[in-house]
């Protein structure tokens, strides 16, 4: 490259240089870093034809709501064919809609509406296994010699019994036995979900087929599930064991297996870089230094990758079943990590919830009458002003809680179901112990429908809902809140407008503060623009009080006098100290 010019010249470019080199400058923009994302769990967000589930006539019905809200990106849970064994993410027919769902026609009417009112859509991409109801896993389990039968992952019984000691994530074996040619197959997840073998160059090529199938029907984008799970370690050896664990943990020899970079590179060059897509892996098990490797910035393989550390901070000897609560120092040391690491190397994800986590106002948060609207809007701001691109889950936006489930039989979750059934009856924990973690960490908690009003089953349907209501819908709807511009839906919404127009929140640099307080979360954004020709840095102080305590703090002093861009509370102000109120909350610009 040749450059020419004089002398003022060369000083800007390298001091420009030398912005780069201190990682300050942000100088590879995407749209899909700018944008905020929503997650619809299908089945649980609106029912238009009253047989009480959700479906995709009922998610274009409310696309005013989400437009209003003000975020750019759905990301839509699975409404492929389905025999629903995982509520749709054991699919039996990747180009077919899920009968109660609708059609495609209708699939296509509600993608058409979403790109009229600006919003991109990102399918959900479940490709490590399939339903068993699959036509390829119907051929596979024909015979020995079938031409299906390497799409999957079979084995000879080792001594009698199952090939290796793997158990599943949701309880029991990770082998099942068929009698048809006496050999068992790998499920990772449910008995009704086969591990696809993603060695077989053919399997990859018909996920790849299917991709680009979607994407030229307009998608925009994937969310690929447990997408770190698709290479598993030759010989498949057995997995360590925990004390009173029944199975070994197959995670040593599956996640981050030896050829997923391989195989993410191979879905880039022959998919993803033929369109303008938004690709985000869950990758359970990954570090930063492997998030690197999925999320790097020359967009080899995804854009970004949901990391599983701060949810697995308040697991304990069960795994996730007790009632632990997340210690704030042990939160920061992750969020921190992850903010830092992976600057000017990858693109961070944020989120606090999903359909597999409970409601996190009720788990991080304070779910009272007193605090929940407060604690909602603090965790909102804490989330949004970090480095990254936000996932709101449908319902997050009002503050929606956790479910008073009073028994096994309001429970839907397979997961759930299993475990309870697998820790009760080997006297592992009592029931009423495991009918209580259940309650507070049920992936159930974050499926319970939608509450759009205060009028029957929440405004969510005229029939019966699949799964129950929560009972605090008459007080937390949207059509209240949209009405009230205190509400966390307003509070949302201003969030998500002040990332629009303001860089340093998408683009400027993170420093933590206060690392070991062990109720404040405190950090400063910093950016400088290199179109502007001030030498000035930009800053931006986020302080978050996550208890209901309060503190006086001392504030840094270029903050002292600086602007209050947004807080939970009406009346907040700012100062060389400040005493923060009970999850108080608030951004100030210098």
């Amino acid at each position: 490259m040749r450059i020419t010019g004089g002398q003022d010249t060369i000083v800007l470019l390298a001091k420009l240089y030398e912005k780069m080199e201190d990682g300050n400058l942000e100088t590879n923009k995407k749209w899909w870093k700018e944008s905020v994302v929503y997650q619809i769990y299908p089945r649980s967000f609106k029912d238009s034809n009253g047989d009480g589930i959700g479906d995709i006539k009922g998610i274009t019905e409310k696309l005013d709501y989400l437009k209003e809200l003000g975020i750019d990106v759905i990301w839509l849970s699975p409404v492929y064919q389905s025999p629903n064994d995982d509520n749709g993410y054991d699919i039996s027919d990747y180009q077919a809609i899920m009968k109660e769902f609708g059609t495609m026609e209708d699939f296509d009417e509600m993608l058409a509406a979403a790109h009229e009112r600006g919003i991109k859509l990102m399918m959900d991409l479940v490709v490590n296994h399939t339903s068993d109801e699959h036509k390829w896993f119907m051929e596979s389990r024909k015979s020995k010699d079938n031409p299906y039968r390497d799409y999957y992952i079979w084995r000879e019984a080792k001594d009698g019994k199952e090939p290796n000691n793997w158990g599943s994530c949701f309880g029991g074996s990770a082998w099942e036995y068929d009698e048809a040619t006496n050999m068992y197959f790998l499920h990772l997840f449910s008995k009704k979900q086969p591990d696809l073998n993603w060695d077989n160059e053919t399997v990859r090529r018909e996920v790849f087929d299917m991709m680009t199938w979607w994407l030229e029907k307009g998608v925009d984008g994937f969310r690929m599930d447990v997408i770190s799970m698709i290479s598993k370690v030759q010989g498949l050896p057995d997995g360590p064991k925990g004390d009173g664990t029944l199975y070994g943990d197959f995670g040593p020899n599956v996640i981050n297996g030896p050829h997923v970079h391989e195989y993410l590179k191979e879905m880039r060059s022959q998919v993803l870089s033929k369109f303008d897509t938004i690709t985000v892996g869950e990758t359970s098990g990954v570090t930063v230094q492997e998030a690197v490797k999925y999320a790097a910035d020359d967009e080899s393989e995804l854009n970004m990758v949901f990391q599983f550390e701060q949810n697995d901070l308040d697991g304990g000897e069960h795994s996730k079943w007790n009632l632990n609560k997340i210690y704030l120092p042990d939160l920061k040391e992750v969020l921190n990590r992850w903010q830092t690491y992976l600057e000017g190397k990858a693109w961070n994800s944020l989120y606090w919830s999903n359909h597999d986590q409970p409601r996190i106002v009720s788990r991080l948060g304070n779910d009272s009458d007193k605090y929940r609207e407060l604690s909602a809007k603090m965790l909102a701001t804490c989330l949004h002003m970090m480095k990254g691109t936000p996932y709101i889950y449908q319902g997050e936006e009002l503050g929606m809680t956790n479910v008073p489930f009073g028994s096994l039989e309001d429970f839907r979750d397979i997961e759930s179901i299993n475990s309870y059934h697998e820790y009760t009856e080997n006297g592992i924990i009592a029931k009423e112990d495991m009918l209580k973690y259940l309650c507070y960490k049920s992936r159930d908690n974050a499926r319970t429908p939608m509450q759009w009003d205060d009028s029957k089953n929440a405004g969510f349907t005229e029939g019966t809902p699949w799964i129950m209501v929560n009972p605090d819908f008459k007080e937390i709807n949207v059509k209240e809140q949209l009405t009230r511009k205190t509400s966390v839906f307003h509070y949302y919404k201003k969030l998500i407008w002040l990332r629009r127009h303001n860089p340093i929140i998408v683009y400027g640099g993170f420093e933590l503060l206060m690392p070991e307080d062990e109720d404040i979360f405190m950090y400063t954004r910093s950016y400088e623009d290199v179109n502007s020709s001030k030498e000035t840095c930009e800053k931006l102080l986020v302080i978050c009080n996550f208890s209901d305590k309060e503190r006086e703090i001392a504030v840094p002093g270029e903050f002292a006098e600086g602007e209050i861009l947004i807080s939970n509370y009406e009346d907040a102000g700012c100062g060389k100290e400040i005493c923060l109120r009970a999850y108080e909350a608030l951004a100030v610009h210098n």
